[in-house]
């Protein structure tokens, strides 16, 4: 499949899939405009599994639409596949795919012919369609001519990705796939999606589940009330705070907290467990075992746990205010 994308991309191929600058979109209606975007910038490197969070209503959806045709923006810049949705709209639209959170099937298709349709409707000639080629990429391949009300919840949501891949393009765009599905479909779409992020397709992905984005995507941008609050490398954004959370387990239960331990302000557990939350570059654990030890305790066993995608998330969008 991405042996195709030569005859849509620029040699040599493109280091950005997406480019977004200072992008602004102000919906006019009843009542006070709305600004669901408001000056976003980001960069989608080519071949990145891209995560793209945020609360409901951050500006996500809008974003996305504008990206793939769907709306028209206000004022900024948008460059898909080095594709200006403005100068070159058509070229940009055919460098996108769209995989949508609603199961939009026709089940009286088979499907074999609603790649065939949707293949046909984004003009692709009928000597360069490859839809048994898309269909053995997700996994589809044996259930071809199988009506769609027929397959199960799984395989509707890989024939999802098929149709979004019909023209072949270099960047695929999942709106909030798994949401309301059970963590078996889950899986079988990620292995999916992992598979034609391998053979070097751009993903971008929304996602209201935090675990799956640590997990899968390399790069993630955070949104909030339309304003970019976060975008570096998943890595890097699990630095970004400097929080730990130790759980210490003692010889005996605690029915309140040794004055040694008070300056950390421990909380105290049945089963002799305190669970005390510090920032490493300000205190050291050894200065927090040095005080078990000053008061008296034996450590039976400790563990340390690190800060996940959830806290930083968290923390930027609830301490942004839109202004």
């Amino acid at each position: 499949m991405v042996q195709s994308l030569s005859r849509l991309s620029p040699s040599p191929l493109p280091d950005l899939a997406l480019q977004v600058d200072d992008l602004v979109k102000v919906y006019s209606g009843r009542g006070a405009p709305k600004r669901a975007l408001d000056g976003v910038s980001l960069s989608v490197p080519r071949g990145s599994f891209f995560g793209l969070l945020g609360p409901n209503g951050a500006g996500k959806s809008t974003l996305i639409n504008i990206l793939a045709g769907l709306v028209v923006k206000t004022s900024g810049r948008a460059v898909v596949w080095d594709r200006d949705i403005d100068r070159d709209p058509r070229g940009a639209k055919a460098a996108i795919g769209v995989v949508p959170q609603e199961l939009n099937l026709d089940p009286f298709f088979t499907p074999r012919e609603l790649l065939d349709v949707q293949s046909g409707m984004y003009g692709v000639p009928r000597s360069e369609r490859r839809v048994m080629e898309i269909l053995e990429a997700v996994g589809l391949a044996d259930k071809a001519d199988a009506y769609a009300r027929t397959l199960s919840g799984g395989m509707r949501r890989r024939l999802l990705v098929a149709k979004a891949m019909v023209h072949s393009p270099p960047i695929l765009v999942l709106d909030e796939p798994t949401a309301g599905v059970d963590i078996e479909l889950r899986r079988q779409l990620w292995e999916t999606v992992r598979e034609l992020n391998a053979r070097g397709v751009t993903i971008l992905l929304t996602t209201h589940y935090l675990e799956e984005a640590e997990q899968l995507c390399d790069r993630i941008a955070i949104i909030n009330h339309g304003k970019l609050v976060a975008c570096d490398s998943t890595s890097n954004l699990l630095k970004r705070i400097d929080g730990k959370v130790l759980t210490v387990t003692v010889d005996r239960d605690l029915t309140e907290c040794p004055a040694a331990l008070a300056p950390f302000s421990p909380e105290l557990r049945p089963g002799g467990q305190v669970v005390i939350r510090y920032r490493p570059s300000a205190t050291p654990m050894a200065r927090i075992l040095a005080a078990f030890s000053e008061a008296g305790l034996v450590i039976a066993d400790l563990s340390t746990e690190e800060t996940d995608l959830e806290d930083i998330f968290l923390q930027l969008t609830s301490s942004r205010i839109d202004s």
